[in-house]
């Protein structure tokens, strides 16, 4: 009969709530690259996934994840936490390996609204990531995680590649281009309002990466270390390479691209980081970083209003990352993955797209069924005076009265 171990449970513990604090720091990651009269909202879109993702996630999430019904969902075992409590899942209790687990849910869902910052509604976008929640992300870490059928097909996804990244990328682009453009897209400076904040950001997501991928062996052990290892690693690679692109196209190395870059390279390192060498790590970072600076610079040529280039560091990072686990991956280093090889590239290839197709397919018809029940998008008028004042009736920095005089001028 399975026990729970203490140094596992400690360790656990830990990760578990840095991996939480991530969708705080995503919240400034984000905050600081919008304009002003939206930094609120975009730090509410990150804080809001804590409650409303939290709860989708004990009352139903988990039990599509992780149940036992079939290789395509989970089904209903383990609604409202029947049958969740102090037993043994694995080496720590099953309370915590659901606590665990429904912190990268939240994390995935808030990432999603780097897209759509400084338009979006905000009741239909709370709507949104509940719904997507359950109808995306569950099914999705079930295949590959829940014993569903990616994970039986051999796919290799250490802490959330194709679960995490490219799921949550797929979802944004299908959002951006709903939703549309912001209405001065295009037409005049968008200036980030705090790069400080962004810096921030990116350092507390560094830091709750090493429980997120870390944590994802789910015991103290040399997986675990394996993992940190490359989660130290392969951001360092990616930041340097990052800068060096910057400095060789405009000779200037900006705050903001080292910021992207760290993340950029946890990103691509989040499937592999327990199956492969730390000097593979390095290589994987270093790789990384050309197609997503290289997608992001082409997505600005463009019409998408991916605001904060969520295709390009997550989306197209998380595929890079996933690819070069089938190609990296060393049983030498973890016995539990596979070695790379042609065979597991194709693998890994058919995860990613299947993650693909459905996330795109099954996002639409969210999106779509929200649009027919309430308008999406702010009025004119409202974005042009900001989503804190017109969604939540604050401002992040306010100047004499700040909002209440513009309340008073709105009764006018």
């Amino acid at each position: 009969m399975p026990t729970t171990n203490g140094s596992d449970t400690a360790w656990l513990l830990v990760s578990t709530a840095l991996v939480l604090v991530m969708t705080p720091a995503l919240g400034f990651f984000y905050g600081g690259m919008v304009r002003a009269k939206n930094a609120l909202n975009t730090l509410m879109m990150s804080f809001s996934a804590l409650g409303f993702v939290g709860m989708a996630w004990a009352f139903f999430g988990y039990s599509v994840a992780f149940g036992h019904r079939s290789a395509w969902c989970g089904g209903g075992e383990f609604f409202f936490l029947r049958g969740v409590g102090l037993g043994a899942q694995g080496t720590i209790p099953h309370i915590l390996f659901f606590a665990y687990q429904g912190t990268f849910a939240i994390i995935t869902a808030a990432l999603i609204s780097g897209a759509i910052v400084e338009r979006m509604r905000f009741g239909p976008y709370i709507a949104f990531i509940t719904l997507w929640s359950l109808f995306v992300y569950a099914p999705v870490a079930h295949w590959v995680w829940g014993g569903g059928w990616i994970m039986k097909l051999g796919a290799l996804d250490f802490a959330g590649g194709t679960v995490v990244h490219v799921n949550a990328a797929a979802a944004a682009l299908v959002c951006a281009l709903a939703v549309g453009a912001r209405k001065d897209y295009a037409r005049t400076a968008i200036l980030p309002q705090n790069v400080p904040f962004t810096l921030l950001g990116a350092g507390l997501l560094w830091l709750g990466w090493f429980g997120f991928n870390a944590g994802s062996a789910l015991a103290a052990n040399k997986t675990a270390a394996l993992a940190f290892a490359n989660t130290m690693l392969a951001p360092t690679a990616t930041l340097v390479v990052w800068t060096l692109l910057d400095l060789a196209r405009t000779k200037k190395a900006t705050a903001i691209g080292a910021a992207t870059g760290i993340v950029v390279g946890l990103v691509a390192v989040t499937p592999a980081a327990g199956f492969i060498s730390p000097m593979a790590a390095i290589v994987l970072g270093a790789v990384a970083a050309f197609p997503s600076y290289f997608a992001l610079l082409y997505r600005a040529r463009t019409r998408l209003d991916d605001s904060l280039d969520v295709v390009a560091a997550h989306g197209v990072g998380g595929i890079v990352g996933a690819l070069l686990t089938g190609v990296l991956a060393s049983k030498a280093w973890n016995a539990d993955g596979a070695d790379g090889g042609l065979r597991q590239l194709g693998i890994q290839l058919a995860a990613v797209a299947a993650t693909l197709a459905y996330s795109i397919a099954a996002t639409f018809v969210i999106v779509k069924l929200l649009g027919l029940a309430t308008a999406l998008r702010a009025a004119p008028r409202d974005e042009a005076l900001g989503l804190d004042f017109t969604q939540h009736g604050e401002e992040a920095y306010s100047h004499g009265e700040g909002a209440i005089l513009l309340l008073d001028r709105r009764g006018e």
